[in-house]
C-alpha cells in the first residue's frame, strides 16, 4: 500500500510517517512545504527507508500536486498539512485560511482526479483521510464532551478554517462520491512538537529560568492526547474506518492549563535536582488572555474505541514524563526549532494588520 501523507514533516504528521515506516510495510510519500513548523529532522529515522519518498510541495499548488499524484499513484491520502497554531491564526488569518481551506480544496481536487482514473479494486480501496481538530466544535461548559454529531461552532480563525475544510471534505463525498473518512482530535503533545506550543514552550522557558506564561486565569481545560497514540488511531481510521464517517479521538485526560504547568514543573524539579530554578512552579505567570479563548474541550472517543478497537496507551502522567525526558535529551533539536520564525515570541494578541 502506498500512502500520501501531507504535512508529514510536522508534529503529528511526522509521528504518522515514523510509525508507517517503522511498524508497517506501507510505502510513504511525504508532501510538505517545510514552513516554520515543518522539520525534516522529525523524520530522520524514517527517511533512509527505500519505502519513503519526500516531495517539497505546497498543498495550494495544484499543478505540483497533479505531478505528485501522477508520479506516485497513491492508494490513500492522509491529509495533515495545516496552519495549526491558534495564536498565529489570530495575528495572520490569511495564511491560515489559504492553507487550511484553499489547500484542502486543491488537494481534494487532485485526489478526486486521481481516484476517477483508478479502476476496479484500486478504485474501491482508495481512501482520503482528513485529519481535523476538536476546536471546530467551539467551547464546552463545565460538563459534557464533543461527539461526532456535535454542532460546529468555531471561535477562532484557525477553528473556522478547519471547520471549513471539514465541510469541503464531506461535500466532496456527497457530491462526487470521493471515499473519505474524517477524524477530529483533542490537544496533542509529545516529542518533536514545535516550541511555540504550550508544553514545549513551558519546558524551554523553565530551563532558562524565564516566566512560564499561562493565559488568563489558567482555568481553560483541554483533553490531552499523546501524539504516538493519536498516530495509531489515525492509522486505524484509514485502514478500517467506514467511508463517509468521522471519528473523534481524545485521550480522556482533561487538565487545566495551570495543572499542566504545575505537573510539568514537578517533573523538571525531579529530573533536574541541581537546577537553580527549582521549584520551577515559582516561574508560573498569568498573562493577558488571547481573544476568543475557548474555555473547555473534551472528546467522547467511544465510537473509535467501539468500532476500531483503539484506546490510548499513555496516561497524561506517563506521556508528559516521556515528553519532558525527550526534550531534555534532544536539546540540539529544540535549539534548531527555536531558530524558526516567531518561536518564543508572544503571539495571538491580534497585533498584525487587518487582512494579513
Amino acid at each position: 500500500m502506498k500512502i500520501l501523507v501531507t504535512g508529514g514533516a510536522g508534529f503529528i504528521g511526522s509521528a504518522v510517517v515514523r510509525q508507517l515506516i517503522n511498524e508497517t510495510s506501507a510505502q510513504v510519500v511525504n508532501v510538505d512545504s517545510l514552513t516554520y513548523a515543518g522539520n525534516l529532522d522529525n523524520i530522520a529515522d524514517a527517511s533512509d527507508s527505500p519505502r519513503y519518498a519526500f516531495e517539497k510541495v505546497d498543498v495550494c499548488d495544484a499543478a505540483a500536486l497533479r505531478e505528485v499524484f501522477a508520479e506516485h499513484r497513491p492508494d490513500a491520502v492522509m491529509h495533515l498539512a495545516a496552519e495549526s497554531h491558534v495564536d498565529r491564526s489570530i495575528d495572520g488569518p490569511r495564511a491560515t485560511i489559504e492553507t487550511n481551506v484553499l489547500g484542502t480544496f486543491t488537494l481534494l481536487e487532485a485526489a478526486r482526479a486521481h481516484w476517477q482514473e483508478l479502476q476496479g479494486d484500486d478504485r474501491a480501496a482508495f481512501r482520503f483521510h482528513h485529519v481535523s481538530t476538536d476546536e471546530v466544535f467551539g467551547s464546552l461548559g463545565a460538563e459534557g464532551a464533543f461527539s461526532e454529531t456535535s454542532p460546529y461552532q468555531p471561535n477562532s480563525p484557525y477553528a473556522a478554517s478547519k471547520a471549513g475544510a471539514d465541510h469541503l471534505v464531506r461535500a466532496w463525498r456527497e457530491t462526487y462520491g470521493l471515499p473519505v473518512v474524517l477524524s477530529n482530535c483533542s490537544n496533542n503533545y509529545g516529542p518533536f512538537q514545535h516550541p511555540e506550543k504550550l508544553i514545549p514552550l513551558l519546558i524551554t522557558r523553565a530551563l532558562a529560568g524565564e516566566p512560564l506564561p499561562i493565559y488568563g486565569t489558567g482555568r481553560n481545560v483541554r483533553d490531552w492526547l499523546y501524539v504516538e497514540d493519536h498516530a495509531r488511531a489515525l492509522r486505524l481510521v484509514l485502514e478500517k474506518g467506514r467511508v463517509g464517517e468521522s471519528y473523534n479521538i481524545g485521550g480522556n485526560e482533561e487538565r487545566t492549563n495551570l495543572q499542566v504547568a504545575e505537573a510539568l514543573c514537578g517533573i523538571l524539579d525531579e529530573l533536574l535536582p541541581e537546577s537553580p530554578h527549582r521549584p520551577h512552579a515559582n516561574l508560573i505567570s498569568l498573562v493577558t488572555d488571547r481573544p476568543g479563548h475557548d474555555l473547555r474541550y473534551a472528546i467522547d472517543a467511544a465510537k473509535v474505541s467501539a468500532e476500531l478497537g483503539w484506546r490510548p496507551r499513555e496516561t497524561f502522567a506517563t506521556g508528559l514524563r516521556k515528553t519532558v525526558e525527550w526534550y531534555l535529551a534532544n536539546q540540539d533539536w529544540r535549539a534548531r526549532a527555536l531558530a524558526g520564525a516567531g518561536a518564543g515570541e508572544r503571539l495571538g494578541l491580534g497585533a498584525a494588520q487587518a487582512g494579513s
